[in-house]
């Protein structure tokens, strides 16, 4: 049997990828990457989780004048709600931390696990909390809640396009 070299098949790939990036990489000075911060601010989680709640409201309010039934909105609203709630307990855990990188991620994971296991709950819980609980209405207050996040980043990013710098 033939025994294969240190740059054989896919060792030898991710070697020339491993070089690639390397020649690719150039660590940014204190000023680029304070320029580079300037260029790509933060959005704030709680703007996110507002507009969020700014939008399950908006909503449910429209589904209510329109069709005249509240309970529809009202499934509506606590379906946007199964959203904004567990992201803002997220965002207020988050925006206390602090410690070392490694701690940090894992303090994210189980932020996200609390988020994902309450929002089931909150789902679970609908059908006792809700009178006249309609699931259509529920879920599409949910994916409004969701899709505000996605538009909210699009928006963040349109608004902070960098200019077209070379940091070189």
């Amino acid at each position: 049997m033939k025994q294969q070299g240190p740059h054989t098949g896919a060792s030898a790939f991710a070697d020339d990828v491993d070089a690639a990036a390397q020649a690719e990489f150039k660590p940014l000075s204190a000023e680029e990457a304070r320029q580079w911060r300037e260029q790509h601010p933060p959005i704030s989680p709680w703007r996110i989780v507002a507009g969020q709640m700014v939008a399950g409201i908006v909503v449910a309010l429209l589904v209510w004048l329109v069709s005249g039934r509240a309970a529809w909105a009202g499934s509506l609203f606590y379906g946007a709600m199964t959203v904004v709630l567990p992201a803002a307990l997220m965002a207020r855990a988050l925006s206390r931390r602090s410690g070392a990188a490694g701690a940090a991620l894992v303090v994210f994971f189980v932020w996200e696990l609390v988020k994902i296991v309450l929002t089931v709950a909150l789902l679970v819980a609908a059908p006792r909390l809700v009178p006249g609980l309609n699931w259509l209405a529920l879920l599409a207050g949910l994916v409004v809640a969701v899709k505000v996040y996605w538009v909210a980043m699009w928006l963040h990013s349109a608004r902070h396009k960098p200019a077209a710098k070379n940091l070189n």
